[in-house]
């Protein structure tokens, strides 16, 4: 049996967490597993180095940037390594580029595009457990980085052009939650997730899994399980949601603090202004995410849309230079704002779903300021100030209380 078992910062944080992961893949290997190990950098080393960075030069230059980062990883995979050969397991430390992963030419958010495993394999024929730094590879002789969570996207990568039978993340939690236990002490660890409800959670705000790590699970077939490096409980399994005996209409509650709604009031049909907005954020590096379209009047429509609040300030700044091109009469920004999710395959047969959720907000007096949806999900745009409440009454509406889950399955 192949599987990638890939670590988070936390996971090796320190000398002692280090060699209980070294203790863990000792078990796997102990079990005649083929084992390629992918590493995060220790702790907070990326934001210390990104600090570091901006004591220099408040706007340091990408490539240097992804150069300076991808020490961290590098860091980490030598002392895995080295903890291994200490437990006379033959092991080898691997950059990303040493391991034959290529990204698009971007630095700071690559993609990957390929990679050759010959090298991999030769390490794994020879006996060998193969380190990996994750979260970077390489484009044209340059270092890239992939972008916060990319360590989780490269273990994914791995596993699928090595036909891993199984990726295993291991993080500082025992599985995917039904919402954040640290807000909600009733949340409860789901046994499994398919896919697509995981995907929806990841892009959400969940901050268990990377959206695109778990978009290119689904697309390879990739097993994936998430569980903990600090204790030995069993872990949330990814599955295809076509094997996943569906219980409950709604799986779990994502929330993301901090968001900044845009609006465009009057925006002059004719101009194809939506287009143009959208193209020069885009340009920009600012992701888009709730947006709704009103018609007026026939000539013209407002349009809304949500941005995170970090950068809502670029973002008006790009607007205000298409006031001419647009046509619109007024710009409103409104920060202070947070986004709160229901997920769950089981809503697609189960109608009225949403409907319940805006009455639970209702209930509670929380404006609604926004709705966007999907076959599997519900997000509404609210206060930040009512975020947590939110959290708390939808959890208990929709994941604690078994007789109204029963009444909708």
């Amino acid at each position: 049996m192949r599987i990638v078992q890939k670590f988070g910062g936390t996971s090796v944080g320190s000398p002692e967490r280090i060699e209980a992961v070294a203790d863990i893949v000792r078990k796997a290997t102990e079990l005649c597993h083929e084992v390629v190990v992918v590493v995060s950098a220790m702790g907070d080393t990326t934001d210390e180095l990104i600090a570091l960075a901006h004591q220099i030069d408040p706007r340091p230059s990408a490539r240097e940037l992804d150069a300076l980062m991808a020490t961290g990883e590098q860091v980490s995979a030598a002392l895995v390594a080295i903890a291994l050969q200490k437990r006379a397991i033959k092991a080898r430390s691997l950059t990303g580029w040493q391991a034959g992963v290529a990204t698009e030419p971007v630095h700071g958010a690559a993609r990957v595009s390929s990679i050759a495993a010959e090298k991999l394999e030769q390490v794994l024929a020879d006996g060998e457990v193969p380190v990996v730094t994750g979260f970077q590879g390489i484009a044209g002789g340059e270092i890239t980085t992939l972008g916060r969570g990319g360590s989780d996207t490269s273990a994914v990568a791995l596993a699928a052009v090595l036909k891993a039978d199984l990726c295993e993340i291991y993080t500082d939690v025992t599985g995917v939650f039904t919402t954040d236990p640290r807000l909600v002490a009733a949340a409860r660890k789901l046994p499994q997730v398919s896919y697509d409800e995981m995907l929806e959670l990841a892009n959400l705000g969940a901050q268990v899994l990377h959206p695109r790590a778990v978009e290119n699970a689904k697309q390879f077939g990739v097993p994936l399980v998430v569980r903990s490096s600090f204790t030995d409980e069993e872990g949330t399994v990814i599955v295809d949601g076509n094997n996943l005996e569906q219980r409950h209409v709604v799986t779990g509650i994502a929330f993301e603090p901090e968001v900044a709604r845009v609006a465009l009031i009057g925006v002059a049909v004719q101009r194809h202004g939506l287009a143009a907005v959208f193209t020069a954020l885009a340009r920009a590096g600012v992701n888009v995410d709730v947006i709704v379209q009103s018609v007026v009047q026939s000539a013209e429509v407002d349009v809304s849309f949500t941005v995170k609040e970090e950068d809502a300030d670029l973002t008006l700044g790009i607007v205000r230079g298409l006031r001419d091109e647009l046509g619109y009469r007024d710009l409103v920004c409104e920060s202070g704002l947070a986004k709160v999710s229901i997920v769950g395959a089981g809503m697609i047969s189960n109608p009225g779903v949403a409907a319940q959720m805006f009455q639970a907000l209702a209930d509670l007096d929380i404006p609604i300021r926004m709705v966007s949806t999907s076959e599997i999900k519900v997000s509404c745009i609210i206060p930040a100030a009512h975020m947590e409440a939110s959290v708390l009454r939808l959890h208990a509406e929709f994941l604690e209380s078994e007789a109204r889950v029963a009444a909708n399955s």
